[in-house]
């Protein structure tokens, strides 16, 4: 009997591949003057003085290092260098409060924080509330930036004479390498921790063709943070693969963001729908000064991207909208919905394309999926029958860090919090997040549904639908809605509109024109500020008794 060589699972062993194979392509990081531009190897060789100098430091195998800093070169060298050396990268949010952020360094213990100079101001709140953060490594980019923390180096004094290679240890491949936390709707922020394992795997399925069709030729533009769930794991994936890779820093607004994606010739971009309608609206008025021909695909997750929009960019640019459904719990990436994905699928026409990319997805390989009634019961495949979606698979949370949550899982199983169904093709389709449906008279509506149809009118920019209380249907539905500019887009209009689709009790029963629409710290429509938003009269309310 033969048996293979029982290699350990270990990301050190896959991120310095790109840097290997193809030494010289590029890390490009937008800058307020400019883009910083080094290569792929010069990246990997600072990722190992990094380790270095916290090996210097005295950080152990195991010990969390938290990161407060955008998509830039700098976090990337912490991506390929933090968990190579076997400690745990904490990448923390920077759009959490001062009382989430403190409560998150302190449950995870974090020894050291590498914070960009400009983000610095979110941190003075901390000073003297952190006690486990012995160093703060200070990113400079030239703007200037101070801070009252004891104990402050600069990255660049800090990393400056330690070796470029360094010796990355064997570890075990469950040893933990990353820790991210939830932005908790309810309680506190939960941690979940990654593995290497989890993350290796993760990063191989992502690389399929049958995924995103990641390749080395790709020019890759991460627009979703990269302290939000790993970046959805683009930076390892890219860096194994040796893409290039383009990052925005802070600069995120639609035209920088346009600029930056043309003149570094990107092919695939992430981010979450509210990014990509942004986008859009800037090429709708001026669409001539972009040039996009590199450009092939979007992914797009976080929450469900309109059809309208995805066929947008499909007819206008040919690029296709790659739909994501995953949690920070799942690594995060759990299904995916492209324009076609089975060879039966060839002879559909356009329209059922896009009825297919509607949907959240397959399954990636190594994962199962399955939707359970209220006792547990697994419901079929036809489409139709709803229930609470549970996950299971080698990346994908078993519990949180120092925090048990057993509510949270079920027999092996990650209870998701999304309600789903599953159609006879094992496409996933996502009704809503358990606590966004609307019970109405007893029967539950989507918000999720409502609002992509909303979106669908053409003058609408935005939509978001959520319950409001009724004395006599227990709740109904509220649209939240920015129109564009000088559209002619009424309450009667977008009412019509719904009307071709929901039955009369389905319909909002007001409709409230807004400039803006609260987003969370992740870029998903904040509903939970709306509901407290309507609660309090901070939007003009329906009268519910004419309901």
């Amino acid at each position: 009997m033969s048996t293979m060589q029982q290699t350990p699972l270990l990301m050190s062993r896959i991120l310095g591949r790109g840097a290997k194979l193809d030494p010289n392509n590029e890390v490009v990081t937008l800058q307020a003057n400019g883009t910083h531009r080094q290569t792929l190897r010069a990246t990997w060789q600072r990722a190992g003085q990094v380790a270095g100098a916290l090996a210097r430091h005295g950080i152990e195998v195991g010990d969390r290092i938290g990161s407060f800093m955008w998509n830039n070169y700098r976090h990337l060298e912490l991506y390929q260098g933090v968990p190579s050396m076997g400690a745990v990268l904490h990448t923390l949010n920077i759009r959490l409060s001062p009382t989430d952020l403190e409560y998150i360094i302190n449950h995870a213990r974090d020894r050291v924080i590498f914070a960009d100079e400009d983000l610095l101001p979110l941190l003075e709140p901390l000073v003297g509330k952190i006690p486990t953060v012995e160093l703060l490594v200070v990113c400079r980019h030239g703007e200037g930036g101070e801070t009252s923390f004891p104990n402050v180096v600069d990255y660049e004094e800090f990393i400056s004479g330690e070796d470029v290679d360094y010796p990355w240890p064997e570890i075990d491949e469950n040893a933990p390498m990353g820790l991210c936390y939830t932005s908790g709707t309810t309680g506190k922020p939960k941690g979940v921790m990654y593995t290497n394992r989890s993350t290796y795997l993760h990063t191989i399925t992502q690389s399929m063709t049958d995924c995103m069709g990641l390749t080395a030729l790709d020019s890759v533009c991460g627009i979703v943070p990269m302290f939000h769930a790993m970046g959805w794991g683009l930076p390892f994936s890219a860096s194994m693969l040796g893409c290039k890779q383009v990052m925005p820093h802070r600069f995120m607004t639609p035209d920088k963001l346009l600029s930056l994606m043309c003149d570094e010739e990107v092919t695939i971009s992430a981010g979450v729908p509210t990014i990509w309608q942004g986008v859009r609206q800037i090429l709708e008025q001026n669409g001539a000064d972009y040039d996009l021909s590199k450009l092939s695909r979007l992914t797009c997750g976080g929450s469900a991207p309109p059809v309208s929009m995805m066929r947008w960019y499909w007819d206008t640019y040919g690029v296709e909208m790659v739909q994501g459904w995953g949690m920070t719990e799942t690594n995060p990436l759990g299904t995916l919905s492209r324009k076609v994905a089975k060879r039966s699928h060839l002879h559909l026409t356009e329209d059922e394309q896009f009825e297919n990319v509607a949907k959240a997805g397959l399954l990636m390989p190594g994962l199962e999926i399955e939707i359970f009634d209220e006792e547990w019961n697994p419901l079929p495949h036809d489409g139709e029958s709803v229930g609470e979606l549970l996950i299971r698979g080698p990346w994908i949370a078993a519990e949180y860090y120092n925090d048990p949550q057993p509510e949270k899982f079920h027999d092996g199983w990650l209870v998701t919090g999304d309600v789903a169904k599953i159609d006879p093709e094992e496409y996933l389709i996502i009704a809503d997040r358990s606590k966004d449906l609307i019970k109405s008279g007893g029967e539950w509506i989507s918000s999720v549904d409502l609002e992509n149809h909303i979106v669908s009118l053409p003058g609408v920019n935005q939509a978001a639908v959520v319950a409001q209380p009724h004395p006599k249907w227990d709740e109904r539905p509220v649209a939240l809605v920015i129109a564009a500019d000088g559209a002619n887009v009424t309450r009667e209009l977008i009412l019509e509109h719904c009307a071709g689709v929901f039955a009369k009790w389905q319909l909002p029963d007001d409709v409230i024109f807004v400039d803006q629409i609260p987003l969370t710290s992740t870029g998903k429509i904040d509903k939970k500020k709306i509901r407290a938003d309507l609660e309090d009269q901070r939007y003009r309310l329906p009268d519910l008794r004419t309901a």
